[in-house]
């Protein structure tokens, strides 16, 4: 009887650990919308304003984004579940245009912040990826400010998540 309150103990102290152990999380996802301004009172702006991310630029077209779901722990492991990420506008709307995909951590909102990485995985035909895989370089003990970017092989950010 002993052994097992004991066993019992040690199994909801691991889970309990391991539940802690967790950096950030994001629920939801926002998909990319490359300009976020223009001027000019033609019909095409005369000058764009780049959506861009903490230094990281957007891709050229629209990307929509169904749902996200991402766990980083303090160790640097990640787990991200995206479904659904695709071409929102151009001639390939409603594809994945054969990209691959990495989750992008960045904990500050300095002029030049650090990047965490995972590796590349691809986007299945209807937009659904998962990434199960630890940043490099490790992130910080602490995530200040947190922003999750999902980018692909050339840097451009498509998707990014909301952080719960």
């Amino acid at each position: 009887m002993k052994v097992a309150a004991i066993a019992a103990a040690l199994s909801l102290a691991a889970f309990a650990a391991n539940a802690d152990d967790r950096l950030v999380r994001f629920d939801g996802g926002i998909g990319v919308i490359p300009v976020s301004a223009g001027q000019g009172t033609a019909a095409t702006a005369t000058v764009v304003t780049r959506n861009i991310v903490r230094g990281v630029q957007p891709p050229g077209q629209l990307w929509v984004i169904s749902s996200l779901k991402a766990d980083v722990r303090s160790d640097g492991s990640i787990r991200v579940d995206g479904r659904g990420l695709l071409l929102a506008g151009g001639n390939g709307i409603g594809t994945n245009a054969g990209q691959s995909v990495r989750a992008t951590l960045i904990c500050d909102n300095t002029a030049t912040p650090q990047l965490f990485d995972s590796g590349l995985v691809p986007l299945e035909a209807n937009g659904d990826f998962r990434i199960d895989d630890v940043l490099t370089p490790a992130p910080p003990a602490v995530c200040a400010s947190p922003v999750l970017l999902i980018r692909n092989p050339a840097g451009s950010w498509f998707a990014a998540g909301i952080v719960r």
